[in-house]
């Protein structure tokens, strides 16, 4: 008897058409305008996304079976090499930085199916997919009833009610929106804006040769006034002469009646760098990255880098990678089998050595211990005659 041959594809790469019930309903803030405004021309979110992403795709991941640590499994093997364009690295980065910047993160399985049909099908790869080009179309229930992925005027529909759901949809916890997440972007918009706007203050300032902006006073006898030719001559001698880096420490050159006011406050007045200071600060408190490591000064907190780096990990790198991995978990774990957790290797952290260290020292020197209670106190699975203290 002849079995069907295998087919593999992904949903995004075709059009489908189908037709679900439910009104699609768009990411209700502009990704692309908080991306741009914040990741492109910001440096530091900029570098805090690449600090927290990369830091995530740098992590090794581990997959129990019960209380087993399961060395090789497809599972690892999928995650290690989720798709042929993606190492897990740059996958994870992906998804971590949709994450920081839109609030929200889609991932598609796509499925090899056989004989068996919808029933036996095998996931062989995942996408991380544009939160921009994605919006969740709600059921009678208020959960989310599939997906439309647009791109090039095409729209692709994920239904949600496969037995494996094709898309994942991950999102940071947001108090007025039931579907869509919040990102550390929206909550330093504020932040963001005022430390572009200090940047653009200190740009304007030298194309006009670090002058501060002034009047010219015209005091003419009888109380006469210039002359719109004269106006006009008087605008383009200071465009042509007196702006810019060029014509930086040239002299002001002015004509009878005519005498320079400065007006705006000096630097110093506006203490224009310590506002970006602080707002460079804000904008690392929202993303949870310690302004030391940013190099944000004016920032005492840690005693010193490896103290920052290590609160870092522990706070920032570590809790959202394993959010990613409960998620993976939830969603790809029944596909495999029962009782499989994926989780992050801590251990291998170099940042966190010294913790490890610490541990190790206070559980070897614990004699109320047996031996089998101190492996399960630093990580590792009991041994057959364990049950023992240790001399």
């Amino acid at each position: 008897m002849l079995t069907p041959p295998e087919a593999k594809s992904s949903l995004v790469a075709r059009l489908i058409a189908l037709e679900h019930g439910g009104r699609p309903r768009w990411t209700p803030r502009g990704y692309a305008t908080l991306a741009r405004e914040g990741y492109a021309r910001n440096a530091i979110v900029y570098r805090a996304v690449r600090m927290i992403a990369e830091s995530i795709g740098s992590l090794s991941f581990v997959l129990y079976d019960g209380a087993t640590e399961r060395d090789t499994h497809p599972l690892l093997d999928l995650v290690r090499r989720p798709n042929p364009r993606q190492d897990g690295a740059s996958f994870l980065e992906a998804v971590a930085s949709h994450l920081l910047l839109a609030g929200n993160a889609y991932v598609e399985a796509v499925t090899l199916s056989g004989e068996g049909g919808a029933e036996g099908f095998q996931i062989r790869e995942l996408y991380a997919l544009r939160p921009d080009r994605m919006k969740l179309v709600a059921g009678a229930d208020g959960w989310p009833q599939a997906y439309d992925y647009t791109v090039g005027g095409r729209t692709v529909r994920f239904d949600q009610s496969a037995a494996l759901p094709p898309v994942l949809h991950l999102t940071f916890f947001n108090p007025v929106d039931d579907h869509y997440g919040m990102s550390p972007i929206e909550a330093a918009a504020v932040a963001i804006d005022t430390h572009n706007a200090a940047a653009g203050w200190n740009k304007s300032l030298l194309d006009n040769a670090a002058r501060p902006s002034g009047a010219l006073v015209y005091a003419g006898a009888g109380g006469t006034v210039l002359t719109d030719a004269q106006h006009e001559r008087i605008k383009q001698a200071f465009a042509e002469q007196y702006q810019g880096a060029a014509n930086a420490g040239r002299p002001l050159m002015l004509e009878g009646g005519l005498d320079w006011k400065p007006m705006s406050l000096t630097p110093r007045d506006m203490d224009f760098l310590q506002a970006k200071h602080a707002a460079a600060r804000e904008i690392a408190l929202a993303f949870g990255v310690p302004p030391m490591l940013l190099a944000i000064p004016g920032d005492n907190t840690y005693a010193n880098y490896q103290e920052a780096n290590r609160a870092f990990w522990r706070q920032s790198v570590l809790p959202l990678a394993a959010r990613i991995a409960c998620a993976l978990t939830s969603w790809l774990a029944p596909a495999f089998g029962a009782g499989l957790v994926l989780a992050a290797d801590a251990d291998r952290v170099e940042a966190l050595s010294s913790d490890r260290a610490a541990l190790w020292e206070r559980v070897s020197n614990a004699t109320f211990l047996t031996v089998n209670e101190k492996r399960l106190a630093t990580g590792y699975g009991a041994v057959d005659g364990g049950d023992v203290f240790a001399r």
